[in-house]
């Protein structure tokens, strides 16, 4: 009986720790312009490059990226920001004209004015 309540009384702030570091995490998507797999290839890269990024996936068609991330390290402002800085339009940020320009012909998508 000792052995079952000492077991129980160590397994349960494993289990309370597990619960927590699942709320760390938060899921969020939004657009960001591009056209093709290298469009894919830098925009996943740039959200992953955001410490606190767990996961980055953009879907071609849609447009949207989706993300997990950890809200206490990363903020979706610095995420939106970080994408733009590689030539991609989100839904919060524009990229420079001058990184935009210097994008590859596939990869120039048509801008909207913001």
């Amino acid at each position: 009986m000792k052995k079952l309540i000492v077991l129980l009384l160590f397994c349960l702030p494993l289990g309370i720790l597990a619960q927590e570091k699942s709320n760390k995490s938060a899921k969020a998507s939004f657009e960001v312009k591009g056209n093709c797999e290298m469009c894919k290839a830098r925009i996943e890269k740039a959200s992953l490059s955001e410490k606190g990024v767990k996961m980055a996936t953009w879907d071609i068609p849609s447009n949207i990226l989706s993300v997990i991330y950890n809200p206490n390290k990363v903020s979706l402002e610095s995420l939106h920001k970080a994408i733009a800085t590689t030539g991609h339009d989100t839904s919060l940020e524009k990229a420079p004209e001058s990184v935009y320009n210097s994008l590859p012909m596939c990869c120039l998508y048509e801008r909207d004015t913001m």
